[in-house]
């Protein structure tokens, strides 16, 4: 019996102190700064802006624009049944294609974006 009560003061605990990290005050604010949708992932923001002739992805980290001179993404584009993979490339201040993409409300992107020196990390969006 012991070890039951045991038990629930340990999960209580683990999930208390889960929802006090998550409740951190970032020092910023994850709105879309250029129209897009904005998905934070391990303290960096991802905005990805999506137009029928233009896909284009900002970083920020912590609210200040990363540098993506040595960075590259690989977007999938998932509409209905149909998909494109498209490859982002640095232009200025961040990635981008140009091309034709079918980014109609409630496509689905997933981004694999690379940093020069980190893992990569994929964000997934639900475009509006």
């Amino acid at each position: 019996m012991k070890a039951i009560h045991f038990l629930a003061a340990a999960v209580l605990g683990f999930a208390s102190s889960a929802y006090a990290a998550d409740k951190h005050d970032h020092g910023h604010e994850h709105k879309p700064l250029h129209g897009g949708v904005v998905i934070e992932v391990k303290d960096m923001d991802y905005e990805f802006v999506a137009k029928s002739d233009r896909l284009q992805l900002y970083l920020r980290d912590h609210g200040k624009a990363v540098d993506v001179s040595k960075a590259s993404a690989k977007v999938t584009l998932l509409a209905g049944t149909e998909k494109q993979e498209v490859e982002l490339k640095p232009t200025g201040d961040k990635l981008e294609a140009a091309g034709s993409f079918k980014v109609a409300a409630g496509t689905k992107a997933i981004a694999l974006v690379s940093l020069p020196g980190k893992p990569a990390i994929t964000v997934r969006y639900v475009l509006k």
